[in-house]
């Protein structure tokens, strides 16, 4: 498929502000991976230690959040139908969550909430801060909105929510600036980056993409709006059942309402696939379209929480899984899907745009290596189920394994990630 002159990825942001966040975003998920492994023994404790928030924090932050930043200061613009307002909002935005994620993960892994710790919080909030005024600003200035700006406005956020209230944790460390210890207040702060940033972001923007690089004329917007309302109503119940004792609500009502907006977004992907004119699909396409499947994992181990809290208290195993799907099973999936259907357009229109129509030029999918792919997504699922089994039976031997399966899958993508940066005019 070559890109037309006329084609929405081409009137978006410079290469030069949205590179840099996807290549820092795969050294991270390299060196979770490798933490992963070196820190495979973590997974056998309580969920809170040391081990496991370094791994997750490099995961959510390193890996997840700073992909997203950087396909979003690419895509957003295409939504919307408009222009990004600051590049230099958005190098501000990479410079200080670049040294701000490091330090706190340091922090973690040597759980000292101290100085770098403090410091790391301090600057990723002062990059989200950057992001979230940059994107509002873009939209407000844009004729185009609706059901896409929404959700990803929402996101952004629910994404500064997470960050500040992480921030209040790590200081409550040392200055008891809380009512309660950090532990207390975990909950709250992870489920509001899970489901307020992460779900309500990678809905908003694959309602738009999956049906786009499907080729699918598909689109309802009453159903994402229902799935907008169902999600963002879950977590605010949520959060009142958290925060105020006199009011408590079942836990099961925020939980079936988040679940019914992912059923619907499971629907809506599948009605996408039905109506699409491409018959053939992609690779990275159908490890995008399995990510959707694979959000009903950490759903069954919510449930399974709920079951066995109200009956034993006892569920560090099934915490551990749940986070475990979430952040090396659905937003890894996605991500690394979409990474190769829409880091190649980039670097096209990168290289390739002042010859566009002038003669023949490589499609983008040729920008990368198809086996490479390949063999990173067999190696990426056999390492997430092999760790999965090691989580559930809890013997560091088949751990270890899973660990070394996903850092060669994050080997690969990197290798892969950087055949396509590199990627020289070549003509046809």
């Amino acid at each position: 498929m070559i890109i037309s002159g006329n084609s929405p990825l081409q009137k978006t942001t410079s290469w030069k502000v949205v590179l840099p966040f996807y290549m820092y975003a795969a050294v991270a998920f390299l060196f979770s991976c490798l933490l992963l492994l070196l820190s495979g023994d973590s997974f056998q404790l309580h969920y809170f230690n040391p081990g496991t928030l370094a791994v997750t924090h490099l995961m959510a932050l390193g890996w997840g959040t700073m992909i997203i930043l950087g396909a979003s200061h690419q895509l957003v613009p295409v939504l919307i139908e408009g222009k990004l307002y600051s590049n230099t909002l958005a190098w501000l935005s990479f410079i200080f969550a670049a040294v701000g994620i490091p330090l706190l993960v340091y922090g973690f892994y040597i759980f000292d909430m101290g100085w770098p710790a403090q410091a790391g919080a301090i600057a990723i909030n002062l990059g989200i801060i950057s992001y979230m005024a940059n994107l509002a600003i873009s939209m407000a200035r844009s004729t185009k909105k609706g059901v896409y700006s929404a959700f990803i406005l929402t996101a952004i956020i629910w994404l500064l929510l997470t960050t500040l209230a992480g921030m209040l944790l790590v200081f409550n460390f040392t200055h008891a600036i809380l009512s309660s210890n950090s532990l207390t207040y975990l909950p709250l702060h992870a489920h509001m980056g899970i489901a307020g940033w992460f779900l309500l972001l990678v809905i908003g923007v694959g309602a738009r993409l999956i049906p786009m690089f499907l080729i699918s004329k598909y689109t309802n917007e009453k159903i994402l709006w229902t799935i907008f309302g169902s999600i963002n109503l879950g977590l605010l119940l949520f959060i009142v059942s958290a925060l105020c004792v006199h009011h408590h609500i079942p836990s099961i009502i925020p939980a079936l309402l988040i679940a019914a907006g992912i059923f619907l977004f499971g629907w809506y992907c599948r009605m996408a696939y039905r109506e699409r004119i491409r018959r053939q699909v992609d690779d990275p396409m159908k490890i995008s379209l399995l990510s959707v499947a694979m959000i009903a994992l950490p759903l069954f181990f919510v449930v399974a929480l709920i079951a066995l809290v109200s009956v034993s208290g006892s569920s560090n195993e099934l915490v551990l899984l749940y986070g475990f799907c979430i952040f090396f099973g659905w937003i890894t999936a996605i991500i690394l899907g979409m990474t190769f259907k829409t880091l190649p357009f980039i670097v096209w229109n990168k290289v390739y745009h002042l010859r566009s129509g002038k003669g023949k030029t490589p499609d983008p999918k040729d920008l990368f290596s198809g086996t490479q792919f390949k063999w990173m997504a067999v190696s990426y699922l056999a390492g997430f189920i092999v760790f999965a089994l090691g989580l559930f039976l809890q013997q560091i031997l088949i751990l270890k394994a899973g660990a070394g399966l996903l850092v060669v899958a994050a080997f690969l993508y990197n290798l892969n990630i950087y055949k396509t940066i590199r990627h020289k005019a070549v003509s046809i």
